[in-house]
């Protein structure tokens, strides 16, 4: 249970740090990854709800075993940014500048995976 503690609380926190500052990027990152940002609700509504999920994250690391149930869920939040990326990457839609940040999603995702195997494994018996 520690151990899923100490992940979903690093993870939150990494989360915070890497998109926050996102909200005021926006006309940085259409310069430096063109073209400039034309929709921005949808730049925002993404970090937005990206930044909703930390909080879920923070909330699991508080008591794991009682959010046993959504952690499997927490695997595919780890997914659903990376894996487009690497197929638009595929497809020449998506630079390298792109790719490289998201492949930390995944990394975390493992150790998502290993928490709740952990936290399954020592979940108390109820009767």
């Amino acid at each position: 249970m520690k151990f899923a503690r100490i992940v979903y609380g690093v993870a939150a926190v990494y989360g915070f740090i890497v998109l926050l500052p996102l909200y005021f990027l926006r006309d940085k990152i259409g310069l430096s990854t063109p073209p400039p940002v034309n929709h921005p609700e949808f730049y925002y509504g993404f970090i937005g709800v990206a930044v909703l999920w930390q909080f879920v994250f923070i909330l699991i690391a508080t008591e794991p075993h009682r959010y046993l149930p959504i952690m499997p869920i927490t695997f595919l939040e780890k997914l659903v940014y990376t894996v487009p990326v690497v197929i638009l990457y595929l497809h020449g839609q998506a630079n390298q500048s792109t790719l490289i940040p998201s492949l930390g999603d995944p990394v975390f995702g493992i150790f998502f995976v290993v928490a709740y195997l952990r936290t399954r494994k020592n979940e108390p018996v109820r009767h």
